[in-house]
């Protein structure tokens, strides 16, 4: 089946044909290491993790990219003005932007791995790349299509017809934006800056292009030369967020083009931002939230996985705390259907004869399928929950079990919110004290002692657990 994606450059779906059959190269704008990550970002990083996960699920071999930015992202990006994201750190707490940009990477990744993400096969610094950006900037002031004004390098918009195809900006829209601060450097307010030239800055290199003056690089030029280093100059699929559309990747599109001469995207994928509470998060509205602080409230990374996927990376999510825990009740539903598939195939509690079989292959062409319609996660874990619901009424054979199993492991792999397969018994993570009372109640049932049997079920529920009698004896689950 075919997997058709919203292409923001042609406004319409296209089918993914890799340029290298079987092959897909993606590249995926990632975390500016200034401060904590906030659960905005992981919106979009979370879109591409399931989109790189589906496709590997259909059989395509995936090399993905995601870069780190530790250096020229500016805080007002718009219009070119503002201090660079990690001086303005810098300034704040006291410490280096080297430190700061450490110190935040490292939190990226721990955020990474709590909320389960598969890896990207690469993670390039852009300080670890100014030689290679340094060989665009070259190319381009030697076509004419940059200059130099003192010591800053600018991109000459005129030169490259096609600024603003990605974005749809005409060119008036972009004159009157770039209005609000004329830098008299610039040959045209439009013009974007490739290198930029600063004492103050901490972060600096000798040019690294003929005639060039230290300095350190501008933000749009980091994504051209990463992701040319790692994957080509022509990749399948390029995401981020709604905000980064413009300016920086209209500016990637027109810096990678007029240096190759070639296509440099064929589908560019944009999420939509998160809402918290309705409304854009804001320090100054008080609904911003590390990933950190909500998994201080006692929240799981897949719960949080979870909120974050839950809706179609096109349409507007909105983040509550109530969304939380509807997402611990829905997680907490697949695993209880597993864990009771997990007994059936494993001979602790009785089968029945049903096999399954149709119902998971319907399942899977269905999930399939919606995942393959612009990666529609909402219907797919409607998918899920259809699915769960008929595994619960089923009276499944051992091997219906195993194959509605082998459905929910693939489920698992592709969303990454649900978990491993759990146990066939959960009573092992039981507390102590309550496993102590299951021979109590077993000894005040043999002696008819109904009272005391009752008063233990219901000291049990009270601690959140419940009684299962089963043929090989009771054992506590999770209520």
């Amino acid at each position: 089946m075919p997997i058709r994606l919203h292409n923001s450059l042609t406004r319409s779906l296209q089918e993914l044909k890799p340029l290298v059959p079987g092959k897909v190269t993606m590249y995926h704008c990632g975390p500016t290491v200034y401060s904590s990550p906030h659960i905005g970002n992981f919106r979009s990083f979370l879109f591409a993790d399931v989109l790189r996960r589906f496709v590997e699920d259909q059989g395509l071999q995936v090399t993905q990219v995601m870069n780190v930015t530790d250096v020229g992202h500016l805080t007002l990006d718009d219009i070119e003005g503002g201090e660079d994201k990690m001086e303005a750190a810098s300034r704040k707490t006291g410490m280096t932007a080297w430190d700061i940009a450490k110190k935040y990477e490292a939190e990226f990744h721990d955020c990474q791995k709590k909320l389960h993400f598969r890896l990207p096969h690469h993670m390039p610094r852009a300080t670890e790349f100014v030689p290679q950006m340094g060989r665009i900037i070259d190319d381009l002031l030697q076509k004419g299509i940059a200059y130099q004004q003192n010591g800053n390098v600018y991109f000459e918009v005129a030169k490259f017809p096609g600024y603003g195809k990605l974005s749809g900006k005409v060119l008036e829209e972009l004159e009157a934006g770039a209005r609000v601060a004329v830098n008299e450097e610039k040959k045209d307010p439009r013009d974007f800056a490739l290198w930029k030239v600063d004492p103050k800055h901490q972060m600096q290199w000798d040019a690294p292009f003929r005639g060039g003056v230290r300095g350190f690089p501008g933000w749009h030029i980091e994504c051209s030369a990463m992701s040319m280093h790692y994957l080509g100059p022509q990749i399948d699929i390029h995401t981020g967020g709604e905000d980064n559309m413009f300016p920086h990747h209209e500016c990637e599109i027109a810096q990678t083009e007029a240096h190759t001469h070639k296509p440099f995207v064929s589908i560019w994928l944009h999420a939509r931002h998160l809402l918290v509470d309705g409304k854009k998060m804001s320090k100054s509205l008080g609904n911003f939230f590390t990933v950190e602080e909500v998994l201080q409230k006692g929240y799981s990374g897949l719960e949080l996985r979870y909120t974050l996927i839950r809706v179609q990376y096109r349409q507007s999510l909105n983040f509550t705390l109530a969304g939380l825990d509807e997402a611990r009740a829905s997680i907490g539903r697949v695993q209880g259907c597993r864990q009771r598939l997990v007994r059936v195939r494993d001979g602790l509690e009785r089968a029945g004869g049903e096999d399954l079989s149709a119902a998971v292959a319907a399942a899977n062409e269905r999930f399939t399928a919606v995942l393959s319609d612009d990666l529609n996660v909402s219907e797919a874990l409607a998918v899920v929950f259809d699915f769960v619901g008929l595994c619960n009424k089923a009276a499944a054979s051992a091997a219906g079990a195993k194959a509605a199993l082998a459905a929910f492991a693939r489920f698992e792999d592709v969303l990454g919110c649900f978990g491993g397969e759990p146990k066939a018994d959960a009573t092992g993570d039981a507390p102590a004290e309550l496993l102590a009372l299951l021979p109590v109640r077993k000894a005040a049932k043999q002696a008819k002692d109904f009272a005391t049997a009752d008063r233990i079920r219901d000291q049990i529920a009270a601690a959140g657990w419940k009684i299962v009698d089963t043929a090989t004896g009771a054992r506590l689950e999770k209520s």
